[in-house]
This record gives structure tokens, C-alpha cells and sequence, in this order.
């Protein structure tokens, strides 16, 4: 599958949740590439931006769209990594900033000493 495949596959059914991809392509299609070498590596699309342990359990919290996406668009118009936004985000209706990492600071440092 490549990255254009996987984006015409997941914007129907994510945009019905209220998630739009970044209109930005050349910043999109590189983090959907990064979602399909994760698949390949742990068998599961685990947030490109953020480090997985390979332990499907520890990482259920960053499986893409991750369990902060919603809180963080709601809040900030974008997720974490900017792969997910809002319709406001994406037509500059919301300011653009950093998002905070919300994943608690103990399941980074499980993912970073392997699990």
C-alpha cells in the first residue's frame, strides 16, 4: 500500500469523526509513510511522531488516529504530530501552534527502555 492509497482509505471514515488531514500534502504524505513503516515494523500503525515500545498492549494509546487526537483537535485544532486537524485548522480559522504532548511521561519511558 503507499501513502496516497492509505490517505484515499482512511479520509472518508475519518472525516466523518471530525478529523481532516493536514491540507499540507508535502507535510501528510510523509507521516502516512511513517504510519506504513510502523505497520510493517509492529504490525500496527503507531503514531509516527512519537516512540513505540512494539508491545501492542503499552501502545494501544498511539495507534493512529491516537486516543489524544480528539482532545487535542478539539482544543488546538491539530493532534500531535499535525497528521489530523479540524476543518477550521485547515482553512486558518484556528491559530497554529505547538500541541503539547499529553501520553503520560511513564508510557514514553516504557516505550524508550523497550517495553
Amino acid at each position: 500500500m503507499t501513502a496516497r492509497e492509505l490517505y484515499e482509505r482512511l479520509k472518508p471514515a475519518q472525516e466523518k469523526r471530525g478529523f481532516f488531514f493536514n491540507a499540507d500534502e508535502s507535510y501528510t504524505m510523509p507521516l502516512l509513510t511513517s504510519l506504513l513503516v510502523n505497520k510493517g515494523r509492529y504490525g500496527y500503525t503507531s503514531c509516527p511522531c512519537r516512540l513505540a515500545s512494539g508491545n501492542y498492549e503499552l501502545d494501544r494509546d498511539i495507534i493512529c488516529p491516537c486516543a489524544y487526537a480528539g482532545p487535542d483537535i478539539a482544543e488546538f485544532g491539530s493532534c500531535f504530530c499535525g497528521l489530523y486537524v479540524s476543518r477550521d485548522w485547515n482553512e486558518g480559522r484556528v491559530p497554529r501552534v505547538v500541541v503539547p504532548e499529553r501520553r503520560p511521561e511513564e508510557k514514553s519511558m516504557a516505550a524508550l527502555l523497550g517495553g
